[in-house]
């Protein structure tokens, strides 16, 4: 058997070009590769792609030249340029800072009243309130202060030491339960009463909302005669002891009778934590402003 020299011999080879097989539709050599009749193309790679990959490389080589790039323990190089992400941060805020001490400082004083009236002053300060209400309050009273359980709502017009800006900062101040000089709130356990008791005491509270609890019935007397005293006839919520209202959808821990019942049981005793020492008295200040409108911007916002 004569051996084969000329790749023009091979089988299926053209004889014009050898053992290259071109593809009729596209003009491009084959690679003579086949998955059950069809065959890949030995297409170039495309000129651009290459350019591409060249520029990449070039501008990675000049970055790591000119910017911060390669870390050296706890430091890193600044690069040709000379510049630090850090010192950038710090002087963002410096800005920052210099940009609200011309306003900011106003908010110190303790006449909220003539802060508030000032609508030049408030439209201006807004919208860092509504910033600090995100970093500080949001977590627990939501983002618009709609509440949440065990937290109680700041949107709307019931109030544990009523709505007055200077009521509202000193709360944000000292806060609730969270030490000596802070607001003192507990609802205290009922476990000592009956259970039949507990039982129509929960079903009447829970039926404050609606309006529909029976002021004759003997859950009423029970009512009066054990929680009357802190919230309000009727459930109105007692200002100044902050116990909540019952008469509203908005309750801190629910009001369906089973959480009622469980409330009148075990007792509650939530903590609010003082921002004195976290927060300037400028900022306290401001927040307790802020806080105050909320239930007024959301009216607005449902009209």
């Amino acid at each position: 058997m004569s051996e084969i020299t000329d790749p023009r011999q091979l089988p299926g080879a053209d004889p014009h070009t050898g053992n290259r097989e071109v593809d009729p539709v596209t003009g491009y050599d084959t690679t003579g590769h086949d998955w059950g009749g069809i065959k890949e193309l030995n297409t170039a790679f495309p000129r651009i792609v290459i350019w591409a990959l060249v520029l990449t490389f070039l501008y990675s080589v000049i970055a790591w030249i000119l910017l911060p790039a390669w870390p050296l323990g706890r430091d890193y190089t600044r690069g040709l340029l000379g510049l630090d992400q850090g010192e950038m941060a710090v002087a963002g805020y410096r800005g920052l800072a210099a940009e609200r001490e011309g306003w900011l400082d106003r908010f110190a004083a303790g006449d909220l009243a003539s802060l508030q009236s000032d609508k030049a002053l408030m439209r201006l300060a807004t919208p860092a309130a509504g910033r600090l209400f995100q970093d500080n309050c949001a977590a627990c009273h939501g983002l618009v202060g709609e509440g949440g359980p065990g937290f109680p709502a700041l949107a709307d017009a019931d109030w544990l030491w009523s709505g007055d800006p200077a009521e509202v900062a000193l709360t944000i101040r000292d806060g609730i339960n969270a030490g000596d000089a802070s607001r003192v709130a507990e609802m205290p356990a009922f476990d000592w009463m009956d259970r039949a008791d507990r039982d129509a005491l929960a079903e009447y509270v829970a039926a404050l909302p609606q309006g529909s609890a029976d002021a004759g019935s003997p859950a009423a007397v029970l009512f009066a005669e054990n929680c009357a005293a802190c919230h309000g006839d009727g459930g109105a919520g007692g200002l100044n002891l902050g116990a909540p209202s019952l008469t509203d959808a908005a309750v801190i821990y629910g009001q369906d009778a089973a959480t009622v019942q469980q409330t009148v049981t075990r007792g509650r005793s939530g903590i609010m934590p003082a921002w004195a020492g976290r927060l300037s008295e400028a900022e306290i200040n401001l927040l307790a402003l802020y806080v105050t409108v909320l239930a007024a911007a959301k009216d607005e916002a449902a009209r």
